[in-house]
């Protein structure tokens, strides 16, 4: 089984930026970032492919967010920009355990989950 463990979350202003990291304890496919905010469903945010060729976002954070990996340490990125008072929420890393041949968006398609690390931006 793998863990995932995420850092880098914490308190910024609005404008400002903040870039998530998250470490896979063994070999994983696609990866992706989610999100909850507080009395919300848990949403999609962005996933990265195996190789890292192939990038999705959620028109939400498209322009600002930005996800990569560093494949030889399974280790997944988030660098967010601009960040609002709506993209205020517990921030998710997600990862395939086999290869789907296919990236998901949706919570299904991934097997392994990390604890979760709190975004909060102020105004």
């Amino acid at each position: 089984q793998v863990q995932l463990v995420e850092s880098g979350g914490g308190l910024v202003q609005a404008g400002g930026s903040l870039r998530l990291s998250c470490a896979a304890s063994g070999p994983t496919y696609a990866m992706a970032w989610f999100r909850q905010a507080p009395g919300k469903e848990r949403e999609f945010v962005a996933a990265i492919n195996w190789s890292g060729a192939d990038t999705y976002y959620a028109d939400s954070v498209k322009g600002r967010f930005t996800i990569s990996r560093a494949s030889a340490k399974n280790t997944v990125y988030l660098q967010m920009n601009s960040l609002k008072p709506e993209d205020r929420a517990v921030y998710y890393c997600a990862a395939e355990r086999n290869d789907a041949w296919r990236v998901s968006q949706a919570q299904g398609g991934y097997d392994y989950w990390g604890q979760g690390t709190q975004v909060t931006v102020s105004s």
